[in-house]
């Protein structure tokens, strides 16, 4: 697992438009990476949603949001056009990246053993580096705890 202070993992990861994004693009700013189980289910969609809906404070505070799932691009093209997401959903597939960034785990639901993404929330600083960890993120008070860090 990243450790605050250590430096981001760089990526290249189609959005839900088919353009390829790189981490590295977005030295100079501040990153909110979020890494979401499956598009289209509640938790995911009231997260993304949030994120929605408070994009201009993240803009105003020269940050960025990009969400990461396992999901496919064209899942992802839906997902975000029902919802209108201003920002970019990533698909990884391969499963790298979450392994990477150390969110890749194994979860245990009505006693069913099975690997799937922890939800969790990395802020990257405007020169790469980890800035702070939010793990095993509870949707409904992320928002806010997100912006309290911004505007302190």
């Amino acid at each position: 697992m990243l450790k605050i202070g250590d430096k981001a993992p760089n990526f290249s990861l189609l959005n839900q438009n088919g353009k390829k994004v790189f981490l590295k693009d977005y030295i100079g700013k501040k990153i909110v990476l979020y890494f979401y189980p499956k598009d289209m289910t509640s938790g995911c969609t009231k997260e993304g949603c949030d994120f929605r809906d408070h994009i201009k404070i993240f803009e105003k505070h020269n940050t960025v949001v990009l969400g990461i799932s396992c999901d496919s691009v064209e899942s992802h093209k839906k997902f975000s056009d029902k919802y209108d997401f201003p920002f970019s959903i990533l698909s990884d597939g391969a499963k790298k990246i979450v392994q990477d960034y150390g969110v890749w785990k194994q979860k245990n639901m009505y006693g069913r053993k099975y690997y799937g993404i922890e939800r969790t929330t990395f802020i990257i600083d405007e020169k790469g580096k980890v800035e702070k960890i939010f793990s095993k993120v509870n949707v409904k008070n992320h928002i806010k705890e997100l912006l309290d860090l911004l505007e302190s």
